[in-house]
């Protein structure tokens, strides 16, 4: 790990030593929430969609592919007042399953500074705001961003974004309520990471508020630069209806409590056809030995909930055709190294499991058709800690944004 995050430093600081300052006044990268945002229309209509085919390939065994429509989402700004917008994300995953991924009421304070209320988008790392398929190289989106930090990942809460135009830099700062740690059963675990304790603004429950934040320096043409935190405590229903004064119930419910300091920083860099982009997390988790502890079967084991996890990848992929005059597509060949390990750190009342840890290697082509439409496909291989071959899947899709 330590050589390969070396080896990108090495070929970013080459690429930096051609970069010039930028004189742009606006960050060089927008999702389609954002393009929405800066609409001069009353009313805007926006959308993505993916198509995917996943083939696992093995010497031994046959093993049948899986075709889905992963997801198709509809998203619509509306402007109130040149001040006062509205923009909300309807999606369809798997053709039956509906949910509302954002929804959120933007009013411009000043040209610096916007309060924003509603189901937001955590802003940690890349991908979970900058999810749409034609934003990103391969069929799926980076296994850290489904271990680690799970996009999409969204909450309800309120708080602060802005633009520092002179020091070009893009800032989130909002509270909002936590993952649902427990609610009778356990969310939190060593395999699945923290993604079952999403709550996604379903009816969702807050037992203590948390916050997250991203500042991004955009200064340097091509260069984008952020750093993300997340930082508070897992929600639990055990709270509700306990008596101020009840100590013994309070300590019961402080046992179903974890405390997540998770920390990413992530880079974007393009210089004519190179394309670069890393990604880092570390998460803290205090008091996962009494939340396995009290989350175990009774007579059973303990639940394996790590005390820290870790995630990174590093990616460098370049356009082919930029070199063609005439050819308006863009075919881009790509690698991405990546490593998790859910349980990089663990309780002492619990062992580690070594097949939390993954090293994964992808690679594959991106044929960008035309400006919001793109065609995929790539080849994954993921090796557990300790496990002699890697399993290897064989991937195609297709995506679409306008």
């Amino acid at each position: 790990m330590k050589r390969i995050l070396l080896s990108a430093a090495i070929v970013l600081s080459v690429c930096l030593l051609q970069a010039q300052t930028t004189d742009q006044t606006k960050p060089a990268y927008q999702n389609l929430a954002d393009k929405l945002l800066s609409s001069d229309n009353k009313l805007t209509i926006g959308g993505y969609g993916e198509v995917h085919y996943h083939q696992p390939l093995s010497s031994e065994i046959r093993q049948n592919g899986e075709l889905d429509v992963h997801r198709m989402v509809m998203l619509f700004g509306y402007q109130f007042s040149d001040r006062t917008q509205f923009v909300t994300e309807l999606e369809f995953e798997h053709v039956s399953e509906v949910y509302v991924e954002q929804a959120f009421l933007q009013h411009k304070i000043n040209k610096s500074i916007n309060f924003r209320g509603g189901l937001l988008l955590i802003p940690m790392g890349i991908v979970n705001e900058y999810h749409e398929p034609t934003t990103f190289n391969g069929v799926e989106r980076p296994l850290i961003d489904n271990k680690i930090s799970p996009s999409t990942w969204r909450e309800v809460g309120f708080g602060l974004s802005g633009t520092i135009q002179p020091a070009f830099l893009k800032y989130q700062a909002y509270i909002v309520n936590g993952f649902n740690g427990y609610d009778g059963t356990a969310k939190l675990n060593g395999k699945g990471g923290l993604r079952s304790g999403r709550q996604k603004g379903a009816s969702s429950y807050i037992s203590s508020p948390n916050f997250t934040g991203k500042v991004e320096y955009y200064g340097i043409r091509g260069l984008n630069v952020g750093l993300s935190g997340y930082f508070g405590d897992t929600q639990s229903k055990l709270y509700n209806g306990i008596a101020k004064d009840n100590d013994a119930a309070l300590a019961k419910a402080d046992s179903s409590v974890v405390g997540i300091s998770m920390v990413g920083v992530d880079a974007r860099y393009n210089l004519k056809g190179l394309q670069l982009r890393g990604q880092f997390y570390r998460v803290g988790l205090s008091n996962a030995d009494q939340y396995n502890q009290f989350t175990g079967k009774k007579g059973g084991p303990l639940n394996d909930l790590g005390s820290v996890m870790t995630g990174y990848y590093v990616e460098a992929g370049y356009n082919v055709f930029r070199h063609f005059e005439k050819v308006k597509t863009e075919l881009i060949p790509f690698v991405r190294l990546e490593g998790y390990d859910t349980h990089a750190e663990v309780p002492s009342n619990i062992t580690k499991n070594k097949s939390y840890k993954n090293a994964v290697i992808t690679s594959g082509l991106t044929l960008k058709l035309a400006q919001g439409a793109v065609m995929k496909t790539d080849m994954q291989w993921v090796k557990p800690d300790g496990a002699d071959n890697y399993t290897k899947v064989f991937s195609a899709g297709l995506g679409v944004m306008f």
